[in-house]
């Protein structure tokens, strides 16, 4: 009897409180060459809108008031037919802001009702009554932003007087990656870019050069990715989709990962190596769940201010 009143607590505490505490994570990252000036770079993913999740909307409002450099969104925007309505009122204030995209699975269909105990025999897979959703028009509302669509391409930024190279890829979940596209992409994008190369003149004097930082972004973490990430030179790398677990143990953390990254990395910042590379890793613990399952435990949803500094 006891155990029952101590799992209806845990349960009450992970659906009514700890879903909407609201949390924001902050990281330095050493990327950038020396004498750069910090870049403020805010991860967002996961979100999983409804049109009725007015405190998440506003939250995430209230980060404009960070006064962010570039928005990385890795994914999971929407979790309803209607989502986008969310969408839109929470990320107005980001309006003018630089900012990189790439799709999650549930950008492209809606939530389903599963059983969460079919998560321990591994990542989830496609359920066939999932509804499509409009990811054409998430799509049209972020180009409205000015945000730059990373999947299975690469664009540049500048910020700040530093000069960046992202690539990304669409949704590893659902099998639609296409690393096979990612050499040519940032191929073709160093032959467009005239600041594109391995050195590059600083805005303030062409005498001045310094080097290009690389990112990479996809939803979800999965080692074949975050590999092919690294041999193409990324020194950090942006992914979402674990929801850190979404339910934890205290003392021992995530159960489950969703796909085939380690546990200890399921969130936060760490470090990803493949051979002699390796790259900085931020996970996201994202900032919603499925309206079928609106519970967290020991693991509150977030946003991430990454503050760009330079390597040592």
């Amino acid at each position: 009897m006891a155990i029952g009143a101590i799992g209806a607590a845990a349960f009450a505490w992970g659906s009514l409180v700890e879903r909407t505490r609201w949390t924001l994570r902050r990281a330095d990252v050493p990327v950038l060459p020396a004498g750069a000036s910090p870049i403020r770079v805010l991860h967002l993913s996961d979100l999983h809108m409804a049109p009725w999740q007015r405190d998440k909307q506003e939250w995430v409002r209230s980060l404009a008031d960070l006064e962010p450099d570039l928005i990385v969104d890795t994914g999971d925007n929407l979790g309803h037919e209607r989502g986008l309505e969310g969408i839109r009122y929470a990320f107005e204030r980001f309006r003018g802001i630089p900012g990189v995209f790439v799709n999650g699975s549930n950008d492209y269909f809606g939530p389903t009702l599963k059983n969460p105990f079919l998560y321990f025999g591994g990542p989830s897979g496609h359920v066939p009554r999932s509804k499509r959703l409009d990811i054409d028009a998430l799509h049209a509302y972020f180009a409205e932003l000015g945000w730059d669509d990373l999947d299975n391409t690469a664009a540049a930024v500048n910020l700040r007087g530093t000069h960046f190279e992202f690539f990304g890829v669409d949704d590893p979940h659902k099998g639609y990656d296409r690393l096979d596209l990612i050499t040519a992409a940032i191929d073709d994008l160093r032959a467009d870019d005239p600041l594109g190369d391995d050195m590059w003149p600083d805005e303030a004097s062409v005498t001045e050069r310094r080097p290009t930082v690389t990112v990479g972004v996809t939803h979800a973490p999965y080692q074949r990715v975050l590999n092919s990430f690294v041999n193409h030179g990324a020194q950090l790398i942006l992914a979402g989709h674990t929801h850190g677990g979404q339910v934890c143990v205290p003392g021992f953390g995530a159960l489950v990962t969703n796909c085939d990254i380690p546990r200890k990395q399921v969130r936060g910042l760490s470090t990803w190596r493949h051979g002699l590379r390796s790259a900085f890793l931020n996970v996201s613990a994202g900032l919603g769940t499925s309206i079928y399952a609106p519970v967290r435990f020991a693991c509150p949803p977030e946003a991430t201010l990454l503050t760009l500094v330079a390597a040592e």
